[in-house]
């Protein structure tokens, strides 16, 4: 018998805080985590409706996307074609372009963090979509 140990008396199991007799907080835990998801796929049906617009070189370019940050719309002003500048107009395209993804990003993050408070590196381990 080990020191401080009675006959008959069996040895305290050392279990970990959280883990056993504490069924029902992993059941009301889990329940919580369900319901965020349902929650972040309405979230993200709604986003998916949503359009962003973002302009390049002070309006000439013009790129609208969607919550699945696909072009629905580009917009160039005629005059900043110019067959001997091609390479101003790809910027300007480029910089539109990477200017609606970056709000539309943002804003998604945004919707996201009212629902899961904050969680999102938690969230993608989770396998939630959306992160």
């Amino acid at each position: 018998m080990g020191k401080g140990m009675k006959a008959g008396k069996k040895p305290k199991k050392n279990r970990p805080s959280g883990m056993g007799g504490g069924g029902g907080d992993m059941q009301k835990q889990l329940r919580q985590l369900q319901q965020m998801q349902a929650e972040m796929e309405q979230a993200q049906a709604e986003l998916a409706e949503k359009e962003l617009t973002a302009t390049a070189g002070g309006g000439a370019v013009e790129v609208t996307i969607n919550g699945n940050k696909e072009i629905t719309k580009l917009t160039i002003d005629k005059d900043v074609v110019d067959p001997d500048d091609v390479e101003m107009l790809q910027d300007l395209v480029t910089a539109a372009v990477n200017e609606a993804i970056r709000q539309m990003e943002e804003l998604t993050e945004a919707e996201m963090n009212k629902i899961t408070g904050g969680l999102g590196a938690m969230g993608g381990g989770l396998g939630i979509p959306g992160f």
